[in-house]
């Protein structure tokens, strides 16, 4: 097995993350690492937007007004989840698919592309000795929180990156079985 494949089998969620975070010199080679993903027409069907240092805590105030604009009964500890949650981590990245009408590339084609991306995010924050995790929850979906982020109305989060330097141990991984997910036609 080579050590890319093993590098790809080994992967993990960092839920837990700490300082320090990728550079800007290092998040540049994450950034082209994620315009590599699959892109039918080249049409560069996403963007990213990171968040950093005490821009966390004032993005960190808009996931609360955006909560309340949804829940507007939200508990306490609800908003304060939503004002820390940019916090678990030193870089924030935001994964946008830009969705445009093209005859033969169907909006489900860039969503995954998009999708793909942000994967790609990851695995190249893990090449470079960070780790990260991929999350989305209600913000995620809100048009609110989008149109405070710029988003156009054919653009949508795909995902919160969450990237740093992994606290602790990584956790076990289930062994699984490829004949489980795979079969032959």
């Amino acid at each position: 097995m080579t050590e890319i494949l093993r590098f790809l089998q080994q992967r993990n969620s960092a839920p837990k993350l700490t300082d320090p975070g990728p550079s800007e010199l290092e998040l540049q080679g994450i950034y082209n690492a994620a315009l590599r993903a699959p892109d039918h027409a080249w049409l560069r069907p996403w963007r990213f937007i990171t968040i950093s240092g005490d821009r966390r805590h004032e993005f960190g105030k808009l996931l609360e007004r955006c909560l309340l604009l949804r829940k507007p009964d939200a508990d306490e500890a609800a908003r304060t989840k939503a004002r820390n949650s940019p916090l678990r981590a030193p870089v924030l990245i935001v994964g946008v698919a830009c969705i445009s009408e093209h005859p033969k590339v169907p909006p489900i084609e860039q969503r995954l592309s998009a999708g793909c991306a942000a994967h790609a995010l990851l695995l190249a924050a893990e090449a470079q000795g960070y780790a990260g995790i991929w999350r989305t929850g209600d913000a995620a979906f809100d048009r609110n929180l989008m149109a405070e982020l710029g988003l156009d109305q054919n653009e949508e989060i795909v995902g919160f990156i969450y990237v740093g330097t992994r606290q602790g141990k990584a956790k076990p991984l289930p062994q699984l079985a490829t004949a489980s997910f795979v079969s032959q036609w």
